[in-house]
This record gives structure tokens, C-alpha cells and sequence, in this order.
């Protein structure tokens, strides 16, 4: 495994950059339990067209945090470029990622990324362009680096389109705790999000299941996507949530244009939580 060093940053917040980096030293996933990573990989990846990537196929992971999706990716595929603008991510990622030949670990901005244009079999990027201060340029970038009919898949938070008004009004109030939150030194917003994660994620989520295994529809209870995880994804995704200062959230429609103006057509989506996530193959 080779990791090349940092380029200079391009379409990224330094904040946030770093925030991620202290985030992923400090969850590196390994309180994760195999079989509930594999379920969230399995969620991620459900529309990805594994089928049309060659067995000796190259590809990218655009923002790869942890690695902890690469390491599942890895062994699918010929070669795999994990590409992170933060070098203590990458950190994390060479650990995470140590024994598996066939990855390389690059530091650069997605509008950076060190391999010709026109030259990967496929590519992803999670959860990574709604942080970016201009996404469409980000995603722009990465389907450059894709071959004529090649996959794209993308997960981009979602702005609470399929859900109803109040749900929405809802979320605008944590927002609001968000932003407020994000702007404090990061031990005491890694601090708050602890307390986010044991009073408001752990007591939802279990609700969620609970009221499930009663027979109850549970399709729009806050945070039931969480009913069957861990504490320890409650814990990473309460700091995901609460101490990120750039985020931007999309609708379904936003994001298939915005991904169709970026050189992606036959668009499919994943109907599934996490929202949204989508695919798309370079015209």
C-alpha cells in the first residue's frame, strides 16, 4: 500500500477537513461489529452495479475517511485508489486498510485527484460531497476521472423530501442545535455530541424498535434508521451530525440534476435508507 503526500487544497473547507480528521482518529470504526458493517455497506452500495466493474477493473474512493468501505470494496476489485484531503484520515485508513495490496492511499482534494482523466472503471464517493463548498464541481471532478459508461455512486444527504412537513419542521430545529454546536472548540463539540448520542439517537432508535416489534409503522419515527445499530455508529454519526460546519442537503430531483450536469445518465436510486444514495454511468 503506498500513500502519496497531501496536494494543495482545492474545493474544500479547512475546518471541516480537520474536523473529520479528529473525527475519524477517534472512531476508527473498529467498535464496529462486522456483521453491522457489512449490513451498512450492503445499504450504501444496493443500486452499485458491481456486475459491469471488471474483475481487474480500477476505481476510486473519493473521500475515504476511516477506509472502512474500502476495505469491503478492495477485494472486488483490481486496484483502488482512496483518495482523502485529510492526512490524519489517511491515517487511519492505512491502518484500517494495511494488508490489502491492491490500495493506495492519496491525499488531495477531489479536484486534484492524482490519475488521468477518462482512466477508472468506477468510482463512489459517501457521504463526502454535501460537505465540499461546491459539490457539483466536486462531483464534476470525479466523473472526469471515470471511463466512457463507467458507475458513479454517490450518497448525498437528503432534505427530508419523502418525509411530511412536520418531520421536516422537526429536523430545522436540530438544526438550528447543529450550527450552534459545530462553531465550539472540537472537545466540546465532540462533548455535546456524546450527550446527543445518549439522550436523544439511543432512546429514539430503541424506540423505533420497540414500537416495530409491536407492529407498528415506524417508517417516519425519528432516527429509525438506527433501531438495529450499535451505540458505537450512534456515537460516530451524533459527531458526523452535530459538529460538521458545512453541510448541504438535497432533494431526490436536485441531486439526479445535479449529477445528470455532471456527465451522468441512466440514474438509479437506492429507495432504501440512507438517503439519498444514487448511481449513474458517465456519458
Amino acid at each position: 500500500m503506498s500513500k502519496n503526500q497531501p496536494s494543495d487544497p482545492g474545493n474544500v473547507d479547512p475546518a471541516t477537513v480537520r474536523d473529520f480528521g479528529r473525527e475519524w482518529r477517534r472512531f476508527d470504526q473498529s467498535g464496529v461489529s462486522e456483521e453491522e458493517l457489512t449490513q451498512l455497506f450492503d445499504r450504501y452500495f444496493a443500486v452499485f452495479p458491481w456486475e459491469s466493474v471488471p474483475p481487474s477493473g480500477a476505481g476510486f474512493d473519493a473521500g475515504c475517511g476511516s477506509g472502512r468501505w474500502a476495505a469491503l470494496v478492495a477485494p472486488r476489485v483490481g486496484r483502488l485508489y482512496c483518495v482523502d484531503a485529510s492526512t490524519d484520515a489517511l491515517g487511519v485508513a492505512q491502518r484500517v486498510l494495511a494488508g490489502l495490496g491492491n490500495v493506495s492511499l492519496h491525499a488531495a482534494a477531489l479536484d486534484a485527484m492524482p490519475f488521468r482523466d477518462g482512466s477508472m472503471d468506477f468510482g463512489y464517493s459517501i457521504g463526502v460531497l454535501h460537505h465540499l463548498p461546491n459539490p457539483e464541481a466536486g462531483l464534476a471532478a470525479c466523473v472526469q476521472k471515470l471511463k466512457r459508461g463507467a458507475p458513479m455512486l454517490v450518497y448525498i444527504y437528503y432534505a427530508f423530501d419523502n418525509r411530511p412537513a412536520w418531520y421536516r419542521a422537526l429536523w430545522r430545529a436540530s438544526d438550528v442545535l447543529r450550527r450552534a454546536i459545530s462553531m465550539a472548540p472540537f472537545r466540546l463539540k465532540s462533548a455535546l455530541a456524546e450527550i446527543c448520542a445518549i439522550v436523544i439517537y439511543w432512546p429514539l432508535a430503541r424506540g423505533a424498535r420497540l414500537f416495530e416489534r409491536l407492529g407498528c409503522d415506524v417508517t417516519n419515527w425519528p432516527l429509525a434508521a438506527y433501531r438495529r445499530r450499535g451505540c458505537y455508529t450512534m456515537r460516530t454519526d451524533a459527531l458526523d451530525r452535530f459538529c460538521t460546519r458545512l453541510e448541504h442537503r438535497m432533494s431526490r430531483t436536485q441531486i439526479k440534476a445535479l449529477m445528470e450536469r455532471a456527465g451522468l445518465r441512466d440514474i438509479r436510486f437506492s429507495d432504501h435508507e440512507p438517503f439519498w444514495c444514487a448511481v449513474g454511468r458517465k456519458t
